[in-house]
Formats: structure tokens, sequence, C-alpha cells
């Protein structure tokens, strides 16, 4: 709903509007892999480590490091407990792993939180990536874990098809609300083959639209800030966007993990990283490109500072919202002011 008094569609003002009260995500890693990655876990995108996007509250070891502040553990990273360890096992040993994933982020986000409404989110690699009948059983037994109200399947252009999009339509069918990140990340398909993407701006058009023409809800990620863009690149895929109305827009700044092959680019000198300051100048302008309707989930990253390798100093989350909503309203920016001049 269109709402002429505030700065941008933030994800918690959706769910309010949605739910009326507290919803929130459990983050579960399936152990789907990836069709960009070799079967040793190598290869890949240039800025992908073998976390794949896990949510940190299921990394055990790993969270309480990230809960300590230490320090970027470079000789330590490949003992951490990582989710590809377990990729490619049995169905019924991913389902035991589900399970408990489930049960330990539903205890975390009572302890913290206390939500009356829950979310089943499929976060790490891309969880479309397997037969249709691997995926019904996949989805089947985590939905039964506990009464979500909606479905998040996060994966790739190249791994929607009529077949699982037939699958994910017929949990909306059963009442169950059904959205897919897509990862786009920038619309320039120079940029794509530079950081080793695996498939071009057409091919993420052909996904969107299957999934748009079959009434699926998406949520678009974009990175800014890859290596050999400027405001120009990013802002011209930020119009690319627009033009296609998405339901939901995940905006990050790029954020170098360790071990991945961008941070061997980034210690040779072969990219910098955009300050917090900068990033916060292509944000607001993003956001008064971007639809007044489609919903801002993120505008950051949230890779834990042990495994961070750049840049090493940046807004804490917080203390980036504060700023841009400060700045926003000294400029009298909002989402959506640009929308018409940015789609002409």
């Amino acid at each position: 709903m269109e709402n002429s008094n505030r700065l941008f569609y933030s994800y918690s003002s959706y769910l309010k509007e949605k739910y009326g009260t507290s919803a929130y995500r459990v983050a579960v890693d399936a152990g789907f892999s990836c069709p960009n990655r070799n079967a040793d876990k190598t290869g890949g995108c240039t800025y992908c480590d073998e976390l794949g996007s896990m949510a940190v509250y299921q990394r055990g070891q790993e969270a309480d490091l990230a809960h300590n502040g230490n320090s970027p553990l470079i000789d330590q990273v490949d003992t951490l407990p990582l989710s590809s360890q377990y990729l490619f096992a049995d169905l019924e040993s991913r389902k035991k792993r589900i399970k408990a994933q489930i049960e330990n982020s539903i205890n975390f986000l009572k302890r913290r939180y206390n939500p009356e409404y829950l979310l089943l989110y499929f976060q790490a690699f891309s969880n479309t990536y397997a037969p249709v009948s691997e995926l019904k059983e996949i989805y089947d037994y985590s939905l039964s874990q506990a009464n979500f109200k909606e479905l998040i399947v996060s994966t790739r252009p190249d791994c929607i098809s009529k077949a699982n999009i037939k699958l994910l339509s017929s949990y909306q069918k059963k009442g169950i609300d059904v959205w897919v990140e897509l990862g786009l990340q920038t619309s320039n398909n120079r940029s794509l083959n530079r950081i080793n993407r695996g498939h071009s701006s057409a091919d993420f058009i052909r996904a969107y639209n299957l999934l748009k023409n079959n009434g699926i809800k998406t949520t678009v990620h974009l990175i800014f800030g890859l290596p050999g863009e400027n405001y120009d690149e990013i802002m011209e895929s930020i119009r690319y966007l627009a033009l296609l109305k998405p339901e939901g827009v995940k905006i990050h700044n790029l954020h170098i993990p360790i071990g991945t092959e961008m941070f061997s680019e980034y210690l040779m000198g072969e990219l910098t990283v955009p300050s917090g300051l900068r990033h916060l100048e292509y944000a607001i302008e993003a956001i008064e490109r971007l639809p007044p309707n489609t919903i801002i989930h993120r505008l950051t990253c949230d890779t834990p500072s042990h495994r961070l390798g750049a840049p090493r100093t940046f807004f804490k989350k917080g203390s980036f919202y504060n700023l841009l909503t400060k700045e926003m309203e000294l400029r009298g920016a909002y989402q959506g002011r640009l929308f018409a001049l940015n789609v002409d």
C-alpha cells in the first residue's frame, strides 16, 4: 500500500501491515548446492564462500565467534562448521539437519522476539536446484515442522523452471504465501561475467517473467559497488529493475568474505570497496528511483566481522539506517520520488 508519509517501504512495515503483529523468518540451510559451483565445492561467483549466505545463528561455533566480535580468522576459516559439509547427503540425513535447524531457529526467535507468526526461509545457496520430487519432499517436510505462514525460497535465474514453479504454486493453493528471492546482482552483462555469475540479464528476465506470470511474489537481489561499476552502472540496474516493478528488492553493499576469489583480487589491489558514506549515497538515489510499492527488504549486508575481508570499517546496521533516515529527511527524499523520471 502506498504511503506518501513514509521515507521508504521497509520489510518490517510490510509485515506489520500484513499480519498486524510480529512475524519473523526461520532461516534454513537444506543442503542444496548451486549450478555455478563445482562438485568439489570450488568455483561459483567470485564473492561467494562455502557458507552460501547461511544465517549466523545456525552456524554453531561461528555464531559464538560473531557474538564475541572476534577478528578475522584467516588461518581458521577452513575449520569452521560449513553448510556445504552435508551437500549431497541422503534426504533423511538432510531432513534431520533441517528439523534441528528449525527447532534451533524457533527457540532463538522466541527468546529474542517472541513472534506470533513464523515464515519459512530457504536461504543458503540455490533452493530450487534439485529434481521436483526432491524439492517437494524437502519443502513438505520443512513446512510440517511448524505453522508457517509463508514459504520463501532463495535461488538463481537459471534454477527456475515451469516444473518447480508449478510446485511452488501448489503451496499458494494451500493458503501459504510464496515468495522467491531471485539473485540478479547487476543488470550489466559485463559485470556478471566479471564476477563469474554464470547467467545473463536475459536469463534473469526469463525467470522473472515465469514467476510473475504464475503469480509468485519476487524479491530481487542487487549488489552495489561490484568491480568496475560506479554510479552510472548502479543506477542503470535500478532503472532496469524499476521497470519490472518487483514486489521486493534486497540491496547489498559489496562485502568480500575471506577466502573468496574476490578477496584475492582485493588483496592484490585489483578492486576497491565503496565506503559506508558512498553506499549511503547509492542507497538514497536508488530508493528514490524505485516504485513506491516495492518492498525494500534490506539495504546492507550482515557478514560477521570474523569472516569479512572487506570493508573492514562500515556502519553498523542500526547506525546506517539512522543516518539514512536523517539524510532523506534533510533532502526531502522519499521512495518513488524519481520513479516516473526513472522509467521514462
